[in-house]
């Protein structure tokens, strides 16, 4: 899911290329696409797009009016700037916003179609679409600390609940938890002062370097190889690979459609946290640290 880096750059290359300039026309591939019915989504046809914003995770395109367009791309939603009138691709296309000089496409690469629009009109009705999380960059250390311990949540819960802070997903919760040395189980209502201070230096860190970090992999033109997993990412996606700070090999929890990445050196003073679908295949057997599992794996290769 595009998270706060991806989605910042996208809104940049969308205010150097479309702002100021008037959507011709909207072309939708499904109508299940859009979640709202009126003002109708051809509304937005003729109308100059005056600036755009994030609420969350949802990019907001702000028309004349007081109209404004909502995407959410979810998990697999991705924008990419074509050349204009370009046909809507067929399995993944969602839609096309038809600009006098490029159309923007909206496609998602998933058959389990989540990515939504809503059109509405007027402040209110676009805050009834806040979820109501804090913005990272928006906050003192205090507030952080006092939205953090309002919930006793895992970490790696609190930080992507989009109620609690906004445009944190899971993947640099990973590298942000990494980062700040914290475990992702550990409850947010027991966190000490000086964790807090961590992981608050530690959000703004990771979301600041990676949003560099894709500015420049985009070379001034509009991004379109925005994904989750990135090479240079320390534990993110990096399940049995070497932690890039201590070497141990980086451990995963999955859980459902989610997989969390962590190092046990690094992160949870070398003790191993359960993986809910090998501790029921091997029960007992479940290794509690990583010199057990080295071992479990060195005793399985033996003759």
């Amino acid at each position: 899911m595009p998270e706060y880096p991806d989605l910042t750059v996208y809104l940049e290359a969308i205010d150097r290329d479309l702002v100021g300039k008037t959507l011709e026309r909207v072309r939708i591939a499904s109508p299940f696409l859009v979640r709202t019915h009126e003002p109708p989504v051809t509304a937005l046809q003729g109308l100059t797009l005056r600036g755009t914003r994030r609420l969350g995770k949802r990019l907001v395109f702000t028309f004349d009016d007081e109209l404004f367009l909502v995407i959410h791309l979810m998990i697999a939603g991705r924008l990419r700037l074509k050349p204009k009138g370009e046909p809507i691709a067929r399995k993944v296309g969602l839609a096309a916003f038809d600009f006098p000089e490029a159309t923007l496409s909206f496609t998602e690469a998933s058959p389990k179609k989540r990515a939504s629009i809503h059109v509405v009109r007027g402040g209110a009705a676009l805050d009834e679409l806040d979820p109501g999380g804090l913005e990272p960059f928006q906050i003192s250390p205090a507030q952080f600390a006092e939205r953090l311990r309002s919930e006793n949540h895992t970490l790696k819960r609190a930080l992507t609940d989009p109620h609690l802070f906004a445009a944190i997903g899971n993947a640099y919760s990973d590298e942000i938890l990494h980062r700040a040395k914290l475990s992702p189980v550990q409850l947010s209502a027991r966190l000490d002062d000086a964790s807090i201070a961590r992981l608050f230096d530690a959000t703004h860190a990771i979301l600041n370097e990676w949003t560099e970090r894709l500015r420049r992999a985009a070379k001034g033109k509009f991004p379109d190889k925005v994904t989750a997993f990135q090479g240079a990412m320390a534990v993110h996606g990096k399940y049995g690979e070497p932690c890039p700070v201590c070497g141990a090999p980086v451990q995963r929890i999955r859980r459902a459609a989610n997989e969390i990445n962590y190092c046990a050196t690094c992160q949870t003073g070398g003790r191993l946290l359960a993986d809910r679908g090998l501790s029921r295949l091997l029960h007992e057997d479940w290794p509690e640290t990583l010199e057990e599992l080295e071992e479990m794996k060195r005793a399985r290769k033996k003759p």
